[in-house]
């Protein structure tokens, strides 16, 4: 059966902690699990064996730091294909009648990007890549990315997932005791990036137990329009006589869990300190309480996000800061032409303590490389203030090498009603998420009736339903008219703070 489709109609039980396992089994502290594929075969399957006996719809491989930063890259290669193997050995030799699937287990690099890093996307983005396409040559069903603090290393990882297969990817990240990431992104940020840019199940693991965790699924199972999904860690670790322990018991784990599986998440497994016993626990309460897969509501909020934070447009409009722009600007132009980065971020600082939402980030002249600029004015402003960016271009290409950079759902503008613009924006809109503004014009520039706008307007709605674009995420100027695409989205007030 295709995971995607299973998902969209059923419960998905996961797998629980695996290193705790491997210890168990006799994994020396400082070596590489990983390895375990190749030189203790036996004893990975013989695990993944044991969570498809006690219910576990989808293993994860032992993959969690399989990358090219740690192994060499025939090694990497022996040690994908043995992981899978390995799972498929499990399935075929586990007695479960449940569907059964092998999902490739990706885990953080260990390294942080930049800015607070000296790690490129790029690199990042290259270093998943290279995993992604052995998960693919060996045949899983899914990949799971998981335990990701940093939102901009997650969407490293999903791009590279969504640009090397066409498997469902499912994304959980660990979020502290604040409710956020360590590097400050809030679960509505998360929310924003990650479904805007196409996963299919998103939601939080690791790091603490069920009931610390649940403020934080309760705010994904608020804002998601995809399945939601929990692999907490089996409460807090204490060293007792020298082996760690945790403090939540199997049957504890499960009527939490299962409490949450009530509320809306569906997709649900353990992370560290949980083993067999937690999934078993979890699997029968589940069936004792009857529970089935709650419905998947689609929401309509019109949301961009920075790496900390999301703005919704609701009843009150947005601001957002233009000054970041050379039209009609003398001093902007000059500082674009001798490359001032300094005064294009003490712009956005400025607008950002006048109160701007959002900032808008257009660098368009003719004597630039817009290209390079945009791109850099946009990593650079993030740097320094943590609003959503309005990524402001009529260069197709310099809009995507600017979407690719930033870190967050970006609002676009714009996209019209010409068919060049529909078909060079909106297929980067849904790649890598966005708000897009759209303009009631096409070849004839601007209808002189309202009716001639609201055709222009349906052209550009049909079309980002035919590329899979909500029309949540089409915003139309209300300078050029009164119509919005989204029931509960505000039009957006342009104002230069």
């Amino acid at each position: 059966m295709n995971f995607r489709t299973f998902l969209q109609n059923n419960l998905v039980i996961l797998d629980g902690g695996m290193g705790t396992l491997l210890q168990k089994a006799g994994l020396a502290p400082g070596e590489l699990p990983e390895r375990w594929n190749l030189t203790h075969a036996d004893e990975v399957t013989a695990i993944h064996r044991t969570y498809f006996d006690a219910g576990s719809n989808v293993v994860n491989t032992n993959t969690f730091g399989a990358n090219i930063l740690k192994f060499s890259t025939d090694e990497l290669d022996d040690i994908v294909r043995a992981a899978v193997q390995n799972a498929r050995a499990a399935a075929a030799q586990s007695g479960g009648a449940q569907a059964k699937f092998v999902a490739l287990d990706i885990g953080p690099t260990g390294k942080l990007l930049k800015p607070l890093g000296d790690f490129d996307f790029e690199d990042a983005v290259s270093v998943f890549a290279e995993t992604v396409k052995l998960g693919v040559k060996y045949g899983v069903d899914l990949i799971t990315i998981e335990t990701m603090n940093d939102s901009y290393e997650t969407k490293a990882a999903l791009l590279a997932a969504k640009e090397n297969s066409d498997l469902p990817v499912l994304v959980s990240c660990a979020f502290g005791e604040d409710g956020k990431l360590m590097t400050g992104a809030s679960p509505a940020a998360m929310v924003a990036l990650l479904e805007g840019m196409g996963a299919d199940a998103i939601g939080v693991n690791c790091s603490l137990g069920p009931k610390a965790l649940a403020p934080v699924v309760r705010e994904y199972l608020r804002l998601s329009s995809v399945p939601v999904l929990l692999k907490p860690n089996a409460g807090l670790p204490t060293v007792v006589d020298g082996e760690t322990v945790y403090n939540v018991a199997p049957a504890e784990f499960a009527r939490e869990v299962a409490a949450l599986v009530h509320d809306g998440v569906r997709v649900a497994g353990g992370c560290c300190g949980t083993t067999t016993d937690y999934i078993a626990a979890l699997t029968a309460e589940i069936k004792a309480q009857g529970l089935i897969a709650a419905p998947i509501t689609l929401k309509h909020d019109t949301v961009v996000s920075s790496y900390t934070h999301a703005v919704t447009f609701g009843d009150d409009p947005a601001l957002i800061g233009e000054r970041i722009n050379p039209t009609g600007k003398k001093r902007f132009k000059q500082a674009l032409m001798e490359h001032d980065i300094g005064y294009i971020l003490s712009e956005g600082i400025r607008q950002e303590e006048a109160g701007a939402d959002i900032l808008d980030v257009n660098v368009g002249l003719p004597e630039i490389d817009e290209v390079e600029l945009l791109t850099e004015a946009v990593c650079e402003l993030q740097a320094v203030t943590d609003l959503p960016l309005q990524i402001d271009t009529s260069d197709p290409v310099a809009m995507e090498a600017a979407l690719r950079r930033y870190n967050g759902k970006a609002m676009v503008n714009s996209v019209n009603g010409k068919e060049e613009s529909l078909r060079t924006v909106l297929p980067l809109v849904k790649k890598y998420g966005g708000v897009v503004v759209a303009l009631t014009l096409d070849e004839n520039g601007i209808p002189d009736t309202a009716e001639g706008r609201v055709q222009i307007a349906r052209r550009i709605l049909s079309a980002a339903e035919s590329y899979g674009i909500d029309k949540k995420d089409i915003i139309f100027d209300t300078l050029a008219m009164t119509v919005s695409a989204s029931p509960n989205a505000a039009s957006v007030t342009l104002e230069a703070l």
